[in-house]
């Protein structure tokens, strides 16, 4: 990957560096390095996270992409004083990172290191597995300030169960990371020493995962649900066979004949003893 070892996102020299970057064997993980502000999703910031999140997902050595933040707050929605200059500014790019997120061929972990609001659960509605510290709080702070859940909502409405979602988006009531496991938005929430620990867990699964098989499962889980039931059916007897006469399928079967990990998985370990050094960064 061309962002090594601790490099930092940019989108040009004069612009502050808002985004970092880390490698480790397969695992690219993705911080918001925006503290000062709580990690708030500014031009800048956006914009910069995208373009990590293209590098990440288009070299072919990356894996899996770990998201976080820097600091106690992982995410504290729209910069507030940007929007008032320029209220459309980042309309966009935020569509486009949940887009990425959401599409991305390779399997997204957001590790939620505290507080999310608004535009922030965005992030982690859009992201495959979601693990936060227990200590984190949520909250669709949204209608408090005069606008509406807009964006985030096409993700987070994927996630949630409908009751939820419209007590949360019209009250702005702030709940808690368990709450947000109960109700969809996480996979998980467990205690703040154990979560570079979790996420090294999860990291080092989906490296045991076959790349395309990874690509082929996460459309699947996008796309069935919005077929017809026959329809959904033809469609991914189709699929399955394609599979199961692919290269991976092939070495797959052949490792687990001859008893030995298939050729995939030799950066597992690497890649996931690594994520949590770079989380922490």
């Amino acid at each position: 990957m061309t962002a090594g070892h601790g490099e930092l996102a940019t989108d040009g020299d004069a612009q502050a560096r808002v985004v970092r970057v880390d490698t480790a064997g397969a695992v690219a993980t993705i911080t918001l390095d925006s503290p000062n502000n709580a990690n708030a999703l500014s031009t800048a910031l956006l914009t910069q996270l995208r373009a990590a999140l293209d590098k990440a997902i288009s070299d072919e050595e990356v894996r899996v992409v770990v998201l976080t933040g820097a600091g106690k707050v992982f995410c504290a929605g729209a910069d507030l004083k940007e929007a008032r200059a320029n209220p459309t500014g980042a309309t966009a790019l935020m569509a486009a990172v949940i887009g990425l997120l959401w599409d991305s061929p390779k399997p997204v972990i957001c590790r939620v290191n505290g507080a999310a609001r608004a535009g922030g659960i965005g992030l982690v509605a859009a992201s495959d597995i979601a693990i936060a510290a227990d200590r984190g709080t949520f909250a669709f702070s949204e209608v408090r300030i005069g606008v509406v859940p807009a964006v985030i909502s096409v993700p987070c409405l994927r996630r949630m169960p409908s009751r939820a979602a419209a007590e949360y988006f019209l009250t702005g009531e702030i709940f808690s990371a368990g709450r947000a496991a109960e109700i969809g938005l996480l996979t998980t929430a467990v205690p703040e020493q154990q979560l570079d620990a979790e996420v090294a867990r999860y990291a080092a699964m989906l490296l045991r995962g076959a790349p395309g098989a990874l690509a082929g499962t996460k459309g699947v889980l996008r796309e069935v649900g919005a077929e017809s039931f026959a329809d959904g059916l033809d469609r991914m007897a189709e699929l399955s066979g394609r599979y199961f006469g692919s290269e991976e399928a092939r070495e797959g079967m052949a490792a687990f004949a001859a008893k030995r990990d298939p050729s995939w998985t030799t950066a597992a370990k690497e890649g996931a003893s690594g994520t949590d050094a770079a989380a922490r960064r």
